[in-house]
């Protein structure tokens, strides 16, 4: 553990953790405030009796929406790329006609 490293407590679903952490106070903080969150919207929905259940669903659910995120930064980053080209090629076209 370095110097760095600092103990955060949170609290997720009903239970306290103590985290240790290079990471901001604050952002751990938020990040713990939205798996209780995800937690306690399973939990009203499918009333499992099982934490761990709640978990899980929850770690689906959070995983679901990061995949789709992740696929959406994707096609925009190769929409841009993309721009990119077809402004670079334009350049070079307008560079070689003034030559």
């Amino acid at each position: 553990m370095t110097d760095k490293n600092k103990s955060i407590k949170i609290r997720i679903f009903g239970s306290e953790y103590i985290i240790r952490s290079e990471e901001d106070a604050k952002r751990i903080k938020e990040v713990a405030v939205f798996v209780d969150e995800k937690m306690r919207e399973i939990d009203n929905q499918v009333r499992v009796d099982s934490s761990l259940k709640v978990a899980i669903l929850a770690c689906i659910n959070i995983t679901g929406e990061y995949f789709s995120e992740k696929e959406k930064n994707e096609k925009l980053r190769i929409k841009l790329q993309e721009k990119m080209n077809k402004l670079s090629s334009l350049l070079d076209k307008k560079l070689t006609e003034t030559k």
